[in-house]
């Protein structure tokens, strides 16, 4: 990205300038002058797109690890506000609805557990269903659908897969209200009856870390984080049910924006009014996505304490949270001094109250929302805190996000010998498809260091702990 287009307004913020005739809201760009040098033009181009939608409240905004995206930029939060004419975009929540992080804390530490690392992958490996179109031995009916895609994670509960207390710690409380499961269409329903508690592939992984460093005592102290420890990450989403309704719902926004003679710059951001019919059932359709990736991430949360037992029979894996970076969300938020209903698109990026909110668990409620923020897997990933005074409608980073396309990764790098490679540094990968890791490579990202100090000089949260991998199972 040409950093000329832009104007710095802080250190870690900027905005781009309209030009003349140029009808739309403000972009703020969140991010150092390095990481923001490093984007593709298109990010630009996007965010811009999407500050020229009707009812947006505020500026449309990137987080310091956008990239190119569908629609909206990866990385991409926009607000809308319904009464003043305010839209919902598929493009703005992406095609895997609620892809998020579950992480668990263990009361397992790196230096004694390490010797069966070897065991504990191979376990693994075989207990997580992942891959493309990989399915698990879960097979529900239509029936069953229907209460996963209405309960969310209480429905893997009450079938056994988890703990009653592990709902506190998920987004939601495990359930999203607003679900509509006669919105989503048979065949999104029929593709995800045998991919319930399974991974996927792409950038999909169930990832064990080690705490290497704490930022801050006082939030690790309420997160149960301590150097040394064990942490399990669950990194996916709503599988072939949520691609399926982007899918099928982007037609149906475009024909409704077509209809209502909403002008917009690409189709990709097809969209309709969140109050008319095909924005309410966009919304229905969505929320029940939404739930089956919560659910989704409980039933991996089962399986992977159940592997844990057979190699550590005194482990204990507690939710520390789990938390979407694919979804629009009702919220109230203050604009120009009022507190407003808004829609929170964040595509790419995750919700981060600060501290007091009171959607918080009791035990967070003073040190704010744990914000996970996956890495790659020969690098490391960060937990954060969500600050009070968060100026992006409390959002932050998801991830490192993308510096090269899969293309450029799969032209650069083999996946046995990354692998190889990896194994020398002392993380173990598991994987039943080797493009699959030379797509995902450590280098095809961008530093996930830079990203976690951006997203902490830019107000929008704080750092807590880094996480170094050390066993990494993909699809």
């Amino acid at each position: 990205m040409n950093l000329s287009q832009l104007r710095q307004l802080q250190p870690y913020l900027w905005s781009l300038p309209r030009q003349p005739g140029e009808e739309r809201a403000d972009v703020l760009l969140y991010g150092s002058a390095p990481l923001l040098g490093s984007m593709d033009d298109k990010v630009l181009e996007q965010i811009a797109n999407v500050a020229g939608l009707p009812g947006l409240a505020g500026a449309a905004m990137t987080m310091p690890d956008a990239h190119w995206g569908y629609g909206f930029p990866i990385g991409g939060v926009a607000a809308f506000d319904a009464e003043q004419g305010g839209v919902i975009s598929a493009g703005g929540v992406g095609f895997d609805i609620s892809c998020g992080i579950r992480c668990l804390r263990s009361n397992l530490d790196v230096g004694n557990a390490l010797p069966e690392f070897g065991r504990l992958a191979d376990t693994l490996f075989h207990a997580i269903p992942a891959g493309v179109g990989e399915e698990g031995h879960l097979k529900l009916n239509p029936a069953q659908i229907d209460q996963v895609l209405r309960e969310g994670a209480h429905w893997a509960v009450n079938q056994g897969y988890g703990l009653a207390a592990d709902l506190e710690y998920i987004e939601e409380h495990g359930r999203m209200s607003g679900s509509v499961p006669d919105n989503v269409s048979e065949l999104a329903k029929k593709r995800q009856r045998g991919e319930m508690g399974t991974l996927g592939s792409g950038n999909h992984y169930l990832e064990i870390q080690g705490v290497e460093k704490i930022y801050d005592v006082a939030a690790a102290s309420a997160f149960g984080l301590r150097e040394g420890q064990i942490i399990v990450s669950i990194h996916c989403g709503s599988r072939g049910l949520g691609h399926q309704i982007g899918t099928e719902y982007l037609v149906m926004l475009a024909k409704a924006a077509s209809r209502l003679g909403i002008r917009v710059p690409n189709r990709e951001l097809a969209c309709a009014p969140i109050q008319s019919p095909e924005g309410q059932q966009y919304i229905g359709a969505m929320n029940a996505g939404i739930n089956c990736a919560l659910a989704n991430r409980q039933i991996l949360t089962h399986l992977a304490r159940t592997a844990f037992a057979q190699v550590y029979p005194k482990a204990n894996l507690e939710t520390l949270f789990d938390v979407s970076h694919n979804t629009c969300k009702a919220e109230m938020h203050e604009v120009d001094g009022k507190p407003r209903l808004l829609h929170v698109h964040r595509k790419g990026a995750t919700r981060a109250f600060g501290p007091g909110h009171p959607m918080l668990p009791e035990r967070y409620r003073d040190v704010g929302q744990p914000v996970v923020m996956g890495g790659s897997m020969g690098t490391g990933s960060y937990i954060l805190a969500g600050n009070r005074a968060n100026p992006a409608f409390s959002s932050a980073s998801h991830g490192a996000g993308r510096a090269l396309s899969r293309h450029q990764s799969l032209a650069r790098w083999h996946g046995r010998q990354l692998v190889d490679e990896l194994a020398r540094q002392g993380i173990l990968i598991r994987t039943r498809s080797m493009r699959g890791v030379a797509e995902e490579a450590p280098g095809a990202y961008k530093d996930v260091d830079l990203v976690a100090e951006a997203t902490e000089q830019a107000g929008l949260a704080r750092r807590v702990a880094f996480l170094r991998p050390k066993v990494c199972v993909k699809g």
